[in-house]
């Protein structure tokens, strides 16, 4: 096939290829440079580079869990708390900024591409792309799974919700269930219940802002210290209790996949203990 096409197959996005053809080195195939109508066939190595990007972010040295990194993508757990990128109302210490704090302590320049995004007081796996190649890649092949604690004893099964989700009228933040919304689907099993509360593992089929908040909800059964989805102040959480408990990533070189988990952290565990009715609970 023509090379343009096999650079297509593989995800490298229309404007990446017009930038990687028209630079200094261009596309090579076995060393040497190749013009992108040109017939490839199996065996060859098609190679090409990509420039530095610099940002404009300020650089805030923190300390980052990063819980797997390759060339291609770094894999961090994200404390709740903390917000994903800037924005107008959290213009510094947010990961982005220690992201690339991190990159300028190891004398490298780069952007903060964020694959997936997680609330501020939504703890767990936020993964990030380390290069315009990857990004597109990672973001059609990520499977994510999260863990929660809700308001409610739930009955003890797995479901499927499938409920329509837009923004709210009165509201920049939030999200409601209406006829007019996006389709969004999310999966559930419930793993524990106790002592007013349900425990449970989600799968997001969609990914809408605020889905698993809003879909809970709407069942009845917000999330644990939600305060904008309806749940009363609760005793042993400050912050909505979800957490981003395991991704699978692509792999960018081939179809394999590996998944990764991180524990959630300890205001959800304690919920935990709640459920199952241990002695050692302690209020926070």
């Amino acid at each position: 096939m023509r090379l343009s096409a096999f650079l297509r197959r593989r995800q490298v996005s229309a404007g990446l290829l017009k930038q990687v053809k028209y630079s200094q080195v261009g596309i090579l195939v076995d060393g040497v440079r190749t013009n992108t109508n040109q017939l490839v066939s199996e065996g060859q190595k098609v190679e090409f580079f990509l420039e530095n990007e610099p940002s404009d972010l300020l650089p805030q040295p923190m300390v980052l869990d990063i819980r797997q990194q390759t060339e291609h993508f770094a894999l961090i757990n994200k404390p709740a708390g903390m917000v994903v990128h800037p924005t107008l109302n959290h213009a510094s210490g947010t990961l982005a900024n220690g992201w690339i704090a991190y990159l300028a302590a190891k004398g490298q320049t780069g952007v903060f591409r964020p694959v997936n995004r997680i609330d501020r007081d939504t703890s767990g796996l936020v993964l990030c792309a380390k290069n315009s190649c990857a990004a597109p890649i990672l973001a059609q092949g990520v499977d994510k799974i999260y863990l929660a604690v809700v308001s409610g004893e739930m009955p003890v099964k797995k479901g499927v919700v499938d409920l329509p989700i837009a923004r709210c009228a009165d509201s920049v933040i939030k999200r409601e269930v209406a006829e007019n919304g996006q389709p969004s689907v999310t999966e559930y099993e419930v793993l524990a219940v106790g002592n007013g509360y349900s425990a449970l593992r989600l799968h997001l089929v969609t990914g809408r802002t605020h889905q698993i908040r809003v879909h809970m909800a709407a069942l009845g059964y917000p999330l644990a210290g939600d305060w904008l989805y309806g749940c009363k102040p609760d005793p042993y959480i400050h912050r909505q209790a979800l957490h981003c408990f395991a991704m699978c990533v692509p792999s960018i070189v081939n179809k394999g996949k590996k998944w990764i988990f991180v524990p959630p952290p300890e205001d959800m565990q304690q919920l935990y203990r709640v459920i199952v009715g241990e002695n050692s609970v302690k209020k926070v």
